[in-house]
């Protein structure tokens, strides 16, 4: 959309931006109300700083922080429109020191003689150079022009530190399920969408929300195409297999909340106890591309490296915690890698259920019942009286000897000689396989 085309208001209210015939839809639905405007709640609610800045209380230049399709576009045109001001868009992918100085120049002219003030909405800001930055601190600072910048890097490491201190760093978010469902079910209903003239069926529209991931434009963008090509062939349902074959991407058959979520969870897991490296990876994809949580899928490596890997490779869960707080940090799509890594390194390891068999058995005697008393040399001898009550008398100290393991009775009586941890051959709990006898032998004094 351009938008420096206006039209003039008969009751003087600010212009509206004029849609050129054969715009893309995701043009056509772009909010012109904050009232339209889906998601971003944080920062619209009364009294927040970019609805302030909206309305026209808060005149300070603004930092929109934000994924694509989250609508940093949208809101600098609200900027704009809803106060009045006058409009200019520049591209970082196109413009130069030039063009930026000639906005300057002639919102200052505009601003002398007309008293009328100018909005600078600059796309992918983070791709100008740190002179193309610079040269913008002056009429920023005097308020020349009011900044609305767009990037969707971290800017502070992206724009330079003059300019970020004199302005406003709102970070948007992606939009949720249910908002991106709302801007579809809008955009077939509108009049400035294709008014009514078409269904969608759940199957698609669930689809098309997937296909999103938060992403207005694509969602949009992807039904529009789907629009086109029911319509070419006279139909007025958009089912799936329309939206398949327009956005060339076929729907993954998986119900976060139903049986394909336990089926395909599973069989990702027994590939992985199963060492097949390649089965592991396809079913991780396919949750990955159904947009399965990945907090859920680290979770349940982490549990899957001490349940089927434990001892074997005292490795693998420190990659699967690692992997956990990896995809927290940096999220997605990017925290697909750090999850591969670690389904790759679960699924190669050598296999033990040893510590899972281990920890049941313990807890199996516990709830039998088979407890017993702390023997009196291990209790707590740290308080008055302790050594009256037989407390931490005879304990005999592992440091003291050289091999740092001495005989003495840890257990309560009755599970003396119970033996819960059975180390397997495999990988570096063969080690352990020969180690753990000795240890007992010499601490039951056998």
């Amino acid at each position: 959309m351009n938008p420096d085309l206006e039209r003039p208001d008969p009751v003087g209210a600010p212009p509206e931006p004029v849609v050129p015939p054969g715009s893309p839809l995701a043009v056509r639905m772009r909010p012109r109300t904050l009232d339209e405007v889906v998601g971003q709640q944080h920062l619209l609610r009364e009294g927040a700083p970019l609805r302030r800045l909206v309305e026209g209380a808060a005149p300070a230049s603004v930092l929109l922080y934000g994924p694509p399709g989250t609508g940093k576009t949208t809101l600098a045109n609200l900027v704009s429109t809803a106060t009045g001001r006058r409009f200019v868009a520049l591209s970082a992918l196109s413009a130069g020191v030039k063009e930026v100085r000639g906005v300057i120049e002639e919102a200052r002219r505009r601003r002398m003689y007309n008293a009328e003030n100018t909005v600078l909405f600059i796309d992918e800001v983070h791709r100008f150079s740190k002179t193309q930055q610079d040269a913008l601190l002056g009429a920023v600072e005097d308020r020349t022009v009011l900044l609305v910048a767009a990037t969707t890097e971290n800017p502070s490491f992206s724009v330079v530190s003059p300019l970020l201190s004199r302005s406003l760093v709102l970070q948007l978010r992606p939009l949720t399920d249910d908002d991106v469902r709302e801007l579809i079910r809008r955009a077939l209903a509108d009049e400035r969408g294709l008014g009514g003239e078409l269904e969608l069926t759940e199957e698609a529209e669930e689809h098309l929300v997937r296909l999103a991931s938060g992403d207005a434009r694509r969602a949009l963008t992807a039904l529009e195409a789907a629009a086109d090509a029911a319509a070419a062939t006279e139909h007025r349902t958009i089912d799936l297999a329309t939206v398949e074959a327009t956005v060339d991407k076929a729907a993954v058959r998986y119900d976060r909340d139903g049986d394909q979520h336990y089926d395909v969870i599973s069989a990702f897991i027994k590939s992985i106890r199963g060492s097949d490296v390649d089965a592991a990876l396809h079913y991780l994809a396919r949750m990955i591309e159904a947009g399965e949580d990945p907090r859920f899928l680290a979770r349940r490596l982490v549990v899957h490296a001490s349940e089927d890997i434990g001892l074997a490779d005292p490795t693998a869960l420190q990659a699967a915690v690692a992997a956990a707080h990896a995809v927290q940090f940096i999220g997605m799509p990017e925290g697909r890698l750090a999850l591969a890594q670690a389904t790759i390194h679960l699924a190669t390891a050598p296999k033990s259920n040893a510590v899972v068999t281990g920890i049941d058995a313990a807890l199996a005697d516990v709830r039998a019942g088979r407890i017993g008393t702390v023997p009196p040399h291990l209790r707590d001898g740290h308080y008055a009286g302790a050594a009256k009550l037989g407390n931490a008398q005879g304990y005999r100290y592992p440091h003291d000897v050289p091999e740092g393991v001495l005989p003495q009775q840890y257990p309560p009586d009755e599970l003396v000689g119970r033996d819960y941890y059975h180390p397997t051959q495999r990988g570096a709990e063969r080690t352990l396989a020969e180690r753990v006898p000795r240890l007992r032998r010499t601490v039951r004094g056998e």
